[in-house]
């Protein structure tokens, strides 16, 4: 099927904006760096609810715009579902025998928060490589399940009112969490529908962006339309996002980021099984099982809240500044630690073994090592500045060199 008609009212580029990959000079406070990188961060750790595999087919659906899709988007209100997720995440990282795990993890499934095997703050990062299933199930903003098959196990984290409870079946441990305010005031845990995987994509969207509807599919088998989200930019490692919408509900069924380097999707997460109907009372009832370990979790009313937008997001990353614009943006920081990589007696050969990871690099900035992955490419000096973003390593040079 041919592409549906652009809308050119949507992404339009300005006269003036950036296609040439170089950041543009000057500093400013980190308001738009969760745009696009937050379609990273929630990829990789609140995916938990997202869509990813479509059916065949392609349905006879009325045309519509880009425009009138969004507003549609925007406009549903869907409350119920629940289903069958599966998410591949392919960064491309090296095969560090396992150790990747443990530091996407911490220590292990017990490595952050207060030891626990169940704290989802160790447990939901395992969505950042590899393919997983899960089970979701959503009623209200006050009530959300997500559970990760595993072999032989299962994890699960509910929702429900002031309760949040992670419950980790192969260590018969449960952590146990509460917050004073309900829904979106005090969720810090996965989003509570698929609809906020993209909205946060539907961020990255201004004069940067092109957006159009690409045709029709079928997931899980309901019709959808295909939204496409393609950067304007070159220089960044963003391909494109494509996001599968419900023709009834407009809910997003699937959602794929692909890198511009192509190969097969960063990030490919959708539904298998779907159902809009409202989900048992009892699917949200949990009681820790006899036996087993609870963890109460500490100063729970000391935490902080989930940033509502892109602006409170990078306010609280501190010393956060960035480079460029829209798509190749770069995060700057600087960490104050001279030298790079860590060596000698503290550094032992730590800074040696992630060095040989990395490319070395050098520029107006002085030197410095590239660590780079399919999507998400990182600037390590030697006076101790990190630069990162979604993109290419001739950007983050540029970067550093817009940076002096």
């Amino acid at each position: 099927m041919a592409p549906y008609e652009s809308d050119d009212a949507v992404g339009a580029a300005h006269e003036g904006a950036a296609r040439d990959g170089a950041p543009r000079s000057g500093r400013r406070k980190a308001a738009r760096y969760a745009v696009p990188v937050a379609v990273v961060g929630v990829a990789a750790a609140t995916i938990g609810l997202v869509p990813a595999l479509a059916d065949s087919g392609d349905p006879d659906l009325p045309k519509i715009t880009a425009q009138q899709l969004i507003d549609k988007m925007a406009k549903s209100d869907v409350q119920q579902l629940s289903g069958t997720v599966k998410i591949t995440t392919d960064l491309g990282l090296p095969d560090l025998g396992g150790l990747e795990d443990g530091l996407l993890s911490g220590s292990g499934h017990g490595g952050s928060g207060d030891g626990s095997s169940a704290d989802p703050r160790s447990r939901l990062t395992e969505l950042a490589t590899g393919m997983h299933t899960l089970r979701v199930a959503a009623d209200g903003p006050d009530r959300q399940k997500v559970s990760l098959l595993e072999r032989g196990a299962e994890y699960s984290l509910i929702h429900d009112g002031k309760d949040v409870w992670g419950y980790d079946s192969k260590s018969n441990e449960v952590y146990h969490s509460t917050a004073a305010g309900s829904g979106r005031e005090r969720r810090a845990e996965p989003p509570a529908t698929p609809g906020d995987f993209a909205e946060e994509a539907l961020k990255a969207v201004d004069d940067t962006t092109s957006v159009t509807v690409d045709g029709t599919a079928q997931v899980a088998g309901r019709d959808a339309y295909k939204l496409l989200i393609r950067p304007r930019q070159s220089g960044t490692t963003v391909g494109a996002i494509s996001i599968a919408v419900d023709a009834k509900t407009w809910t997003p069924l699937k959602f794929t980021l692909t890198p511009r380097s192509g190969g097969a999707a960063v990030v490919d997460a959708g539904f298998t099984q779907v159902s809009f109907a409202r989900p048992a009372a009892s699917t949200f009832d949990f009681t820790p099982p006899k036996g087993a370990k609870v963890t109460e979790e500490k100063d729970a009313a000391a935490r902080t809240p989930a940033p509502k937008h892109d602006e409170d997001l990078a306010g609280g990353l501190g010393g956060l500044d960035v480079l460029g614009k829209g798509w190749t943006s770069v995060a700057t920081v600087d960490t104050g630690a001279k030298g790079g990589l860590p060596t000698g007696s503290q550094g032992g050969d730590l800074g040696g073994f992630l060095g040989s990871l990395g490319d070395p690099v050098s520029g107006k900035f002085g030197k410095g090592t590239v660590f780079s992955t399919r999507l998400v490419n990182a600037l390590i000096t030697d006076d101790g500045k990190v630069y990162a973003g979604l993109v290419t390593k001739e950007t983050l040079v540029k970067a550093a060199d817009a940076g002096k």
